[in-house]
């Protein structure tokens, strides 16, 4: 399996309701300087539906603002609509964040 592969399967485990960020999955990857790594693989997502990048943010907890499936707006609506609180184009990742272990 490739990294970006590795990258999805990490994403589909996030819960609905909560989110992660590219460093942590980056660490569970193996290497937490992959976070750049974990954003071209999200960006590169044939299957947004299938792999939720929606919830995967920075480590402030700020939204991408090139998200690739209709810019920051559609990524605050998609997380919005899943119960996460998003206040000026971030989320509170001491309530809403993920991890892995």
């Amino acid at each position: 399996m490739n990294t970006y592969e590795r990258v999805y399967e990490l994403v589909k485990l996030i819960p609905l309701g909560k989110v992660t960020t590219y460093g942590e999955i980056a660490r569970v990857l193996g290497n937490p300087r992959l976070s750049r790594v974990v954003g071209y693989a999200l960006h590169s997502n044939k299957t947004p539906i299938a792999v939720p990048c929606h919830r995967v943010v920075n480590r402030n907890g700020a939204l991408a603002s090139g998200f690739a499936f209709g810019g920051k707006n559609a990524q605050k609506n998609l997380l919005i609509n899943e119960g996460v609180m998003v206040e000026n184009g971030k989320v509170d990742l001491s309530h809403y964040m993920f991890y892995f272990w």
